[in-house]
């Protein structure tokens, strides 16, 4: 038997103004096994649009980062203080904290790409791949101006969402987006945001011809338009600061357990259906492709393997069933 870190709770994706983000895999590499996580916070993905002027342009490699992607928006100045540039500045602290977190657990280094967009903006991508615990792990930031057409727009709302469909024209748009599990980041702003947001999230990662979830575990939440802008930000950034302190203990306690080939085969599957909710079902995947994203970045996330079996049961009792019963039957966790 070899070693490998084991099934983990799935991070679901916290989005913040108005567009919901698909996910980043990361996976345990030591023997080949171990399990799907889903981090927008690894993925970090944020979209800042300011006119509609038709397609987003195709991206340009950038030899450096620059200090900022922002630029001004529609006669708009965004100065430092701003909410767009602190929960940038926020945002890319992120993504150096957890590479270098992931980094020192793996032994590896990430492969880090710059791009710009001709139209404005521009993204900071790092994968670290075939590394000594993750098969695969990515850790994206995009700020990205541009045109949403209307297709993209009703791909990125809610389907009973009350404006979906109406709009005929291109749609500007600013999304950002972050990951958390941790209930007390929600309590510290609101005792009502956990339940709600995990609710949400057992709605959203519903995988419809499946009759399934794609994970466990989490809080989603987007379009919080109602919400005091300063409020959501420094909600974000403490969903953020939570991510290590919750993800890395999980892999240093379960990376160098042993699995067979049974439980390699059992997270496959399990990672097929995390490509099926993404590729027909995540507004983020649907919303990148359809404003010209950069494909890399939205297709990042999907593991280097996977497996589909025809008909495939598992086990009545075996923890592959719990499992798949949790995915079924959405857990009160908390209180289990």
């Amino acid at each position: 038997m070899a070693n490998a870190c084991v099934s983990c709770p799935v991070f679901s994706c916290v989005s913040y103004h108005s567009i919901s983000f698909s996910e980043a895999t990361s996976s345990n590499r030591r023997g080949r096994a171990c399990n799907n996580l889903a981090f927008s916070g690894w993925k970090c993905r944020r979209r800042i649009s300011a006119r509609a002027v038709g397609a987003i342009e195709k991206e340009t490699a950038m030899a450096e980062k620059p200090g900022t992607f922002l630029r001004d928006s529609e006669g708009e100045q965004l100065g430092t203080s701003s909410v767009r540039a602190r929960f940038e500045k926020m945002i890319r602290k992120a993504q150096d904290d957890v590479c270098a977190a992931v980094e020192a657990v793996d032994g590896h280094s990430f492969r880090e790409d710059v791009w710009s967009r001709p139209g404005g903006g521009g993204g900071i991508s790092r994968v670290l791949q075939d590394g000594n615990v993750w098969e695969k792990a990515g850790v994206n930031v995009s700020v990205v101006y541009g045109s949403m057409p209307p297709e993209a727009y009703r791909a990125a709302k809610p389907v009973n969402s009350p404006d979906n469909g109406n709009r005929l024209d291109a749609i500007p748009f600013f999304a950002a987006g972050i990951s958390s599990v941790q209930k007390e980041a929600c309590d510290k702003f609101d005792p009502s945001f956990y339940p709600r947001f995990k609710k949400w999230c057992d709605d959203y990662f519903f995988i419809k011809h499946r009759g399934e979830r794609r994970g466990v575990g989490g809080i989603f939440f987007d379009d919080l338009n109602e919400n005091d802008q300063e409020m959501l930000l420094a909600f974000s950034t403490e969903c953020t600061n939570s991510v290590i302190p919750a993800y890395i203990p999980i892999i240093e306690k379960r990376k160098d357990m042993p699995f067979t080939e049974h439980h390699k085969s059992w997270q496959q599957l399990r990672r097929g259906r995390y490509v099926e909710f993404n590729l027909v079902y995540d507004r983020g995947t649907t919303f990148g492709l359809k404003t010209g994203g950069r494909i890399e970045s939205i297709l990042m996330s999907l593991p280097l393997t996977a497996r589909w079996e025809y008909d495939h049961k598992p086990v009545e009792g075996s923890e592959e069933w719990k499992l798949l019963d949790a995915c079924i039957n959405p857990k009160e966790w908390l209180q289990a």
